[in-house]
């Protein structure tokens, strides 16, 4: 359980690092519109690619293996993965479905905290009560599913194969086959759960960030 906790803390830290960088690029005003968020966030989405698709590979792998006497530790799975298919093929399979699916996942992402935040503070002024922002945060993340649902299907297909999949169309490829497989409610397969873990999950990371982030103004004054 600690390594998968450590990925999600160094994919979240870029995650939230490449946000605000982004949000600086795009404006040098503090106040973004609610499309400049947008484009931050999937700017942001995108960066975070590189560290999210080898986490998630393994997070995946690691899932599922289910209490029987041949699991793998993680260490074990890495070697194994890394010997059979090399770096690019097996620790980083899957990238391109990881980039299509965290662009516009956290476009929306981002979007959905803002656009509810914001509301928020038309009703409550600029300093919100904490059941706000785990309100808003959780909107974020359910707006983060809403908008990637099938190419997470895609990309859990694609890390889940026995072999490595060749070519830049792939992630085409697959939607089709999946669809074709099951129709298109396969591509939504599971979307339920998903959003129901992303309610209180979005909700602790934005509340935890918005607070943190006042905690240590007041303490520095930056």
């Amino acid at each position: 359980m600690a390594s998968p906790l450590m990925g999600i803390a160094a994919v979240n830290s870029l995650l939230f690092a490449a946000y605000n960088v982004s949000k600086r690029a795009i404006s040098p005003f503090p106040d973004l519109t609610l499309p400049q968020i947008a484009l931050a966030g999937s700017m942001a989405g995108a960066v975070n690619s590189v560290l999210a698709s080898p986490v998630e590979l393994f997070k995946i792998r690691m899932q599922g293996q289910y209490g029987a006497a041949t699991d793998r530790r993680l260490s074990r799975v890495f070697r194994d993965t890394w010997s059979a298919h090399g770096f690019k093929r097996g620790v980083m399979r899957g990238f391109w479905a990881t980039v299509a699916r965290e662009i516009p996942a956290y476009g929306a992402f981002y979007t959905g905290f803002e656009f509810a935040k914001r509301n928020f503070q038309e009703r409550f002024g600029k300093e919100l009560p904490v059941w706000a922002l785990l309100s808003s945060g959780s909107f974020g993340g359910v707006s983060y599913w809403l908008a990637c649902y099938p190419l997470d299907v895609v990309k859990s297909r694609v890390q889940l194969s026995d072999k490595p999949l060749r070519g830049i169309f792939y992630v085409r490829d697959e939607l089709v086959a999946i669809a074709r497989e099951g129709g298109m409610r396969a591509l939504f397969k599971g979307l339920s759960p998903s959003l129901l873990r992303s309610i209180p999950a979005a909700a602790a990371t934005f509340a935890g960030f918005e607070l943190t982030r006042e905690f240590l103004r007041e303490q520095t004054g930056i």
